[in-house]
């Protein structure tokens, strides 16, 4: 049994690998800012011990990583920047060292390592290349883009009015992986050190284009939902960030081998996108 520090806990990714991690009988010391909030609570209640830490504060985390055996570690720039996202990294994987963590993971994403030239897959590889630098065991896992992302936002807006506004041809292919299965996969890797010490390893449940996507919504919302591509002009007036990962999507896409995932890793339970959709609650997203 381990005790592993997990941070970004009350968010989806650190929330799926601390909910995996508890299922799998690991002891969780769940990091957060805020320990009050909800998602913190509900952790609390499967078993994970809660702690305050945050990146900006080296104090916290050094308090918060004594005793841990390994980490889980997420980084964002949504929210701040690219810039604070890789300080906050660096200190994050100092911290971890100076504590001698015996193994870390860090979520990155798929492709990272490719020089992208989307900002904030280049401050992730700017981490990961922190990390492999240290003298900590390392593993990176690299999610593609994420299912979770289509029940909010503007996503979720288009989808009530029978849009599914994406920025990609409706023929492109694009590989998805859930949250869920992205908790399972960093506890699988946590659970089992000397198989993916050394490791960097692009991740995803299945892969779909967006005219598939729309097929499947439209099933699992019961109501019609047909692909709308989205100017990429639009999104770059939100996002210049958001508009070249849509460019490097379209342009070269994700290849990511999902069939030698799960032959190789069936344990991890991956879903497929019509998986995934089937299982939100429709109408209370979308407000029927």
């Amino acid at each position: 049994m381990l005790t592993v520090a997990v941070t970004g806990a009350t968010g989806a990714q650190g929330g799926a690998t601390a909910r995996a991690l508890l299922t799998a009988g690991h002891r969780v010391r769940a990091l957060t800012r805020h320990p009050d909030a909800p998602a913190a609570k509900a952790l609390h209640t499967l078993g994970a011990e809660i702690r305050r830490a945050d990146f900006d504060d080296r104090a916290s985390l050094d308090a918060a990583l004594t005793g841990t055996d390994a980490l889980f570690a997420v980084t964002t720039p949504f929210g701040t920047d690219t810039g604070t996202e890789i300080r906050q990294g660096r200190t994050l994987v100092d911290a971890a060292s100076a504590a001698r963590l015996g193994h870390v993971v860090l979520t990155s994403a798929a492709h990272a390592d490719r020089g992208t030239g989307i900002p904030h897959y280049d401050s992730k590889y700017e981490i990961e290349r922190h990390l492999r630098a240290s003298d900590l065991a390392w593993t990176v896992i690299a999610p593609a883009a994420f299912m979770d992302n289509y029940t909010d936002g503007w996503t979720l807006d288009g989808l009530r009015e029978g849009r599914f506004g994406w920025p990609m041809p409706a023929a492109r292919p694009l590989a998805l992986i859930p949250a869920a299965d992205i908790g399972a996969f960093a506890a699988l890797a946590l659970g089992r050190r000397a198989a993916f010490t050394g490791r960097r390893i692009d991740i995803a449940s299945d892969t779909c284009t967006p005219e598939q996507i729309a097929a499947v919504l439209t099933t699992a919302t019961g109501r019609p939902v047909a692909h709308h591509e989205t100017a990429l002009e639009h999104v770059r007036r939100h996002s210049a960030d958001l508009a070249a990962m849509f460019v490097y999507f379209t342009d070269t896409g994700l290849d990511v081998d999902t069939a030698a995932l799960r032959r190789a890793h069936p344990e991890v339970g991956w879903h497929t996108f019509a998986d995934w959709a089937a299982a939100r609650n429709w109408p209370e997203l979308l407000g029927n």
